[in-house]
């Protein structure tokens, strides 16, 4: 399969309609419910998402409610949306080539608390309602990439958001080349800048320290030069994420927490009805 990968908010669903207007074949819907009513004013040309998101594994393929089941080799050309995570877990054999957008981290916190407000308004915010900063987030994801790349070596081209809206055509002809085939009239006609919700004077989240701040802009700036990342840099990044693993196997453990209480409060439900 072709992946669409990134965290939310960077750029995935984009990518879905540009390699679709290219000529594709692909798996998901524009929008897939719960959520199609409710964040359609978040990306109003369409989501495509399946039950793939969470990864190319055993817990989707078979799909979990039909059964039906995705060859490897009757899905090479297909292109689908599979978020960081889901990266990480899917099957080897699923990832064909990976195609990976970065937002800056600035501009996507403050895209996530904008999402967050469109469903707290109906009190269903549970896929976002993870105590952890959206700026840790991104740290999270998109190191957790690299380092997925670097060691299972799948071919993958790495872009940002904020590239391809600079230069359509350049990045779409580049992508389409690297995958040998598509319409890139038809592809670069997808894309609207206007569509654009967060500038690059998005603010610094107050909760990121200035030299893990520093890093942050560095990788992202690597990203979108397109620079090799030099074996000291990755030596950087790398020390980066042990000082900030804490933090994030905090949340991990009071998420762990909340589940278990939510499974208990259900089963406690069904015994007193």
């Amino acid at each position: 399969m072709i992946l669409v990968t990134g965290t939310m908010r960077s750029g995935t669903s984009m990518w879905m309609q540009i390699l679709i207007a290219a000529g594709f074949p692909h798996i998901g819907e524009a929008f897939p419910e719960p959520w199609g009513g409710k964040l359609h004013a978040a990306n109003p040309k369409g989501f495509y998402e399946s039950q793939l998101v969470g990864g190319v594994y055993h817990a989707t393929n078979p799909h979990p409610e039909t059964g039906a089941y995705l060859f490897p080799e009757q899905t090479r050309r297909h292109v689908t949306k599979v978020f960081i995570p889901g990266i990480v877990r899917s099957d080897l054999a699923f990832i064909d080539c990976v195609v990976a957008t970065v937002r800056d981290w600035r501009a996507y916190a403050a895209s996530m608390e904008r999402m967050r407000g469109m469903l707290d308004a109906d009190r269903e915010a549970d896929l976002f309602d993870v105590p952890l900063s959206p700026a840790i987030r991104w740290w999270m994801e998109n190191f957790g990439l690299i380092r997925d790349i670097g060691t299972r070596r799948y071919g993958a081209h790495v872009t940002t958001y904020e590239r391809l809206l600079a230069d359509p055509s350049s990045e779409i002809g580049t992508v389409l080349k690297w995958l040998g085939e598509g319409d890139e009239d038809a592809a670069a006609a997808v894309v609207e800048p206007s569509l654009r919700t967060q500038g690059p004077d998005a603010p610094t989240p107050t909760d990121i320290e200035p030299r893990h701040a520093r890093v942050f802009d560095d990788l992202y700036e690597s990203i979108h030069e397109g620079r090799d990342l030099s074996p000291s840099f990755v030596e950087m990044l790398n020390r980066t994420d042990a000082e900030l693993r804490p933090r994030i196997m905090q949340v991990h453990d009071a998420v762990r927490t909340q589940v278990a209480g939510r499974l208990a409060q259900a089963t406690l439900a069904e015994v007193t009805q």
